[in-house]
């Protein structure tokens, strides 16, 4: 999706690496004076590159929020794939992807606050962008728990029930960072998943029964 920012690079690899230096510094100056506050040239400095640089790899400003944001997920996204690949069957695949969401979630929770915070302020092509690749995301969560459905382990659970708990777990993820100020203080990530994912897994026991 980064290809949809244009750009005049055409070192592929380059564009990446800088576009992540591009990202993460914003990330800090968006939470410490605001997207609106925040200008180019600041960001510039902080990614050490000059203006005339800069924008070689985004247009505007609204370029990199919206980098920021297909960043989140793209992370979020490879974490997932890559734990279905190496999961056994069963729950505990489910199991394996909630860990890896969550922990990518703790990762990079400045930036899913970020996200949360100023999305709206993205043009409307763009804030259909990042919402396909939350959509995406929630589609693992679907197709896990839709196997494990089909194995006979859970109760046989209708579309609408499993949309359900998917969108429940992209959303206590993101609640991680939302409430990391208090969780933090009871709570280490492993304690926070494990809790979770034991909520999750009795509410399917309950709906066995």
């Amino acid at each position: 999706m980064e290809r949809e920012v244009e750009t005049q690079i055409k070192n592929k690899e380059l564009v990446k690496e800088r576009r992540r230096q591009i990202v993460d510094a914003a990330v800090q100056l968006f939470i410490q004076r605001g997207y609106h506050k925040t200008t180019t040239r600041a960001l510039a400095k902080a990614t050490g590159l000059s203006i005339g640089s800069l924008y070689e790899y985004v247009s505007t400003k609204d370029d990199v929020l919206y980098l920021v944001c297909i960043a989140i997920h793209s992370e979020v996204e490879q974490g997932l794939k890559e734990a279905f690949a190496r999961s056994s069957q069963g729950w505990e695949a489910v199991v394996e992807i909630i860990r890896e969401y969550f922990l990518v979630c703790d990762r990079m929770s400045d930036h899913v606050l970020l996200m949360y915070q100023v999305t709206h302020f993205l043009p409307k092509k763009w804030q259909e962008k990042v919402l396909e690749a939350e959509m995406r995301i929630t589609d693992l969560f679907v197709q896990a728990l839709t196997q494990l459905n089909n194995t006979g382990e859970l109760p046989h659970l209708d579309d609408a029930t499993i949309n359900l708990i998917s969108h429940n777990i992209s959303v206590l993820g993101h609640t991680w960072a939302f409430r990391r100020w208090y969780f933090a203080k009871n709570f280490t990530i492993t304690q926070y998943t494990e809790q979770q994912t034991e909520f999750i897994r009795s509410f399917l026991a309950k709906k066995k029964g």
